[in-house]
C-alpha cells in the first residue's frame, strides 16, 4: 500500500522563468492589486497571499524607507527595526532605484498617518467634559457647519474606508 505522494515544488529564481511568463504572472499580481475596492478587501487579500511573517517583514521595509527618508543613520535604524544592516542597505539601492515607487508612496502614507493621529486627538478631546469638541457633539446642530468642516478635512480617501452598506 503506497502512502499518498507530496510533490513539494521548491523555491525557483525569477531568472529562471522565460521573460513573458514572468511579465505575466507580475501583470496579473499588480492587475488584481490594482482591483481591490478598499482597504478591506487588500488586507483580506495579503491576509491570504502572505503569511504573518512576511507580511510583517514587508511592513518593515516600509518602515526602513521611512527612516531612511527622515536621514536616519543605519546605527538608529537597526536599533529602531532590529533591521540587518544588509536588509537596510537593499532598501536604501530600492530608494536610490529608478521606480520610483517608495518616494511616491511614503508621502501618501505620512499623511494618512497625520490624518489618523488627527482624528485620534479629536476623539480624545471629545471626552474631555465641557471641551470645545465635547459641546461639538453634544449639541450637533449648534455646531453644523463646524461639524461639517471637521468631517470633510479629516475623511479618510475613499479606498481606506470599509465597506459601506448600500
Amino acid at each position: 500500500m503506497e502512502l499518498y505522494k507530496i510533490n513539494i515544488v521548491p523555491r525557483i529564481r525569477p531568472s529562471s522563468i522565460n521573460h513573458q511568463e514572468r511579465y505575466t504572472l507580475l501583470d496579473e499580481l499588480w492587475s488584481m492589486i490594482a482591483l481591490l475596492d478598499d482597504i478591506d478587501e487588500v488586507r483580506n487579500f495579503f491576509r491570504d497571499l502572505l503569511s504573518e511573517t512576511e507580511a510583517v517583514m514587508l511592513a518593515r521595509r516600509i518602515r526602513i524607507a521611512k527612516l531612511l527618508l527622515e536621514n536616519n543613520s543605519y546605527a538608529d535604524i537597526h536599533e529602531k527595526t532590529q533591521a540587518a544592516p544588509s536588509t537596510i542597505a537593499s532598501v536604501q539601492r530600492w530608494l536610490e532605484g529608478q521606480n520610483g515607487g517608495y518616494r511616491k508612496s511614503l508621502p501618501k502614507l505620512q499623511k494618512e498617518v497625520k490624518r489618523r493621529g488627527q482624528v485620534a486627538l479629536k476623539s480624545r478631546a471629545g471626552m474631555e467634559p465641557y471641551s470645545l469638541e465635547w459641546m461639538k457633539k453634544k449639541y450637533p446642530l449648534h455646531f453644523l457647519i463646524s461639524n461639517a468642516i471637521d468631517e470633510y478635512k479629516l475623511k479618510a480617501p475613499r479606498r481606506l474606508r470599509g465597506k459601506t452598506r448600500r
